[in-house]
């Protein structure tokens, strides 16, 4: 990605040169050299986000400050670059553990990055996009936070509301009716299946772990009542997420009880308006 910007930057400079009269070797190269140079104060992307910063603490980037921060960067396609990177990151680790809301996360990101990517060439209209953008994707990002709100003010945990979600969803999906409370019981019993079987390290590569945690949640589906009716298409979806949820019980070393969101070091010293 940083070689075809900067590519897409030389080309920009040599139709601009090339209009009319030949280029300027000249002037390019000067413009190339500073392109090149501004390139090696760059070093990770993580760099960008220590702007004006001068504690030695660590932040949280889903924090109101850190939000702040990430719009006083200048240079818009690096600031939305850097947020849209960041939230592919938390949403990778929160599909981890909620399959359904994640996958619609990370269609909604595409939306908003495809709007991006499409902009118009009228300055005026690109830099309208540009600050929509930016907030759609800070108002995705606060969404995605508040997750954890919602399962706290459902009573349940996190991990049980990936499963509340999916039979909630399977519910309005197929209009069936079902009391919401029902659904927060359901799906705390088949996260109390979930962590029975999780201790069974060796459940990804054994046919018969599989065959069980699969028939332990149809029946306690079926004790419940739900759905009301026979179709296994409902089975497979609910099934998928429990699958999904175990085989991703520990995620890089992180329990899957609550959702992973990076920290950033902030440095020592103030980077000024560096790239």
């Amino acid at each position: 990605i940083d070689d075809i910007l900067f590519f897409r930057a030389v080309r920009s400079i040599v139709f601009k040169l090339s209009k009319g009269e030949a280029p300027d070797s000249a002037q390019m190269n000067s413009v190339v050299s500073k392109l090149i140079k501004e390139a090696f104060l760059s070093q990770e992307v993580e760099e960008i986000t220590k702007i004006g910063v001068e504690a030695t603490t660590e932040i949280d980037v889903l924090s109101e400050q850190y939000l702040e921060r990430l719009k006083r960067i200048p240079y818009n396609n690096t600031k939305i670059k850097l947020i849209e990177k960041l939230l592919r990151q938390v949403i990778d680790n929160f599909k981890s553990v909620n399959k359904m809301k994640g996958i619609d996360f990370s269609k909604r990101l595409d939306d908003i990055v495809r709007k991006y990517n499409d902009r118009s060439d009228n300055s005026t209209i690109a830099s309208e996009v540009i600050d929509d953008v930016i907030n759609q994707m800070e108002s995705l990002l606060h969404e995605v936070n508040s997750e954890k709100d919602l399962a706290a003010q459902l009573g349940i945990s996190f991990e049980e509301k990936a499963f509340y979600d999916i039979l909630k969803s399977v519910r309005d999906k197929y209009e069936f009716t079902y009391e919401d409370e029902k659904l927060i019981s359901l799906a705390q019993q088949i996260k109390l299946i979930i962590d029975d079987k999780s201790k069974y390290v060796d459940w990804a590569t054994r046919t018969d772990r599989r065959a069980e945690l699969k028939m332990d949640i149809v029946i306690v589906l079926a004790k419940n009542k739900y759905p009301p009716f026979t179709k296994d298409e409902v089975f497979k979806e609910i099934l998928e997420q429990a699958e999904n949820f175990k085989k991703n019980r520990i995620v890089d070393g992180y329990s899957a009880r609550e959702p992973y969101y990076p920290m950033v070091a902030e440095p020592s010293s103030n980077y000024g308006d560096q790239k």
